[in-house]
């Protein structure tokens, strides 16, 4: 009897070692998360604006001449 039982035991763990590691260590990387610069050299369009407001303040706005 005692051989019936430590033969099924012996069964039992070798079965369900080998399940056990049927799929192999999972290995989870974390990957570095990649970010796209822009050129340092890329002009907005606010500066642009800006400086065409400032052209037409300093060009247009001139006069405070009085007709009366």
């Amino acid at each position: 009897m005692k051989k019936l039982i430590a033969s099924a035991l012996v069964s039992t763990l070798a079965l369900s070692a080998t399940t056990a590691y049927a799929g192999g260590p999972v290995v989870v990387e974390e990957e570095a998360a990649v970010v796209a610069e822009k050129p340092a050299s890329s002009v907005g369009i606010l500066p642009l604006v800006l400086v065409g407001i400032v052209l037409c303040v300093a060009l247009c706005g001139g006069d405070d001449d009085n007709d009366r």
